[in-house]
């Protein structure tokens, strides 16, 4: 491994630490750099400002320079973009719409799609159109990445129910969220439109944290005669394969 990949491997285990740092024990620990190595190239991280290195704790964390190239990379971060190709991929392989999606408070917003022309069905997802985020797939892998705080004030207000099957239940909610977190996907199972079921999964920005999530929608009655596997695992490595663009 060179000393390039070892800087970033120390420099993931300090950052992974959260606020609390990283000792020198656990930096070694966790990024399995050898002692003698790590000792030398912490002090050129905190020398150049990447890391940051607490006296009085003896703890290292993620220093100016970090934040000023998280910025940086951020702000220069299309996410439609950077999707789009993946969306197009996902499109191809299973035939069926596929859509993007971010949240804006408490709705979320079509970012981008990719449709047939003479697809059998239909959506109203047109770009820039707000949608509810309790009853699709995409509304739903953006809350699960709500904390707590936000996401008790996104559902201070009532649950409209779009369908039968609409989840207005705030528990029943909570606890499906807590299986969007789980399996890294949400399924809308006819929650907003009957007859349609979507599948979706998070979309991860330079910062590790979900920047939005991206779907595929398709017809109750595929799912009926032979369940949605294949969609499940192309939605969820179409996803992946987004983030690590980020």
């Amino acid at each position: 491994m060179s000393s390039t990949a070892k800087s970033f491997r120390l420099i993931e285990a300090v950052v992974g630490a959260g606020s609390n740092g990283a000792t020198f024990s656990e930096a070694v620990r966790e990024s399995g750099v050898p002692k003698s190595t790590a000792h030398r190239l912490l002090n050129e991280l905190t020398g150049i400002g990447a890391l940051r290195f607490d006296s009085d704790s003896k703890t290292y964390s993620g220093g100016l320079l970090l934040a000023r190239l998280g910025s940086a990379v951020a702000a220069g971060y299309d996410l439609r973009k950077v999707v789009r190709p993946h969306l197009e991929a996902l499109h191809d392989k299973t035939g069926h719409i596929t859509t993007l999606g971010i949240r804006d408070g408490g709705h979320g917003i079509y970012l981008d799609k990719v449709e047939s022309g003479d697809f059998g069905i239909r959506l109203h997802s047109e770009i820039g159109k707000a949608f509810p985020l309790h009853c699709t797939g995409i509304g739903k892998v953006l809350l699960s990445a709500v904390g707590k705080d936000e996401l008790g004030a996104i559902l201070r207000g009532k649950l409209d129910a779009m369908t039968i099957n609409t989840i207005t239940s705030k528990t029943r909610l909570r606890a499906s969220l807590e299986d969007v977190r789980r399996r890294g996907y949400a399924v809308d199972d006819e929650e907003i439109t009957r007859g349609l079921v979507c599948v979706a999964a998070p979309v991860l920005g330079p910062d590790g944290q979900v920047a939005g999530a991206l779907s595929c929608t398709f017809p109750t009655w595929m799912r009926d005669e032979r369940g949605m596997d294949a969609e499940i695992e192309a939605v969820t490595a179409a996803a992946a394969a987004a983030s690590q663009q980020a």
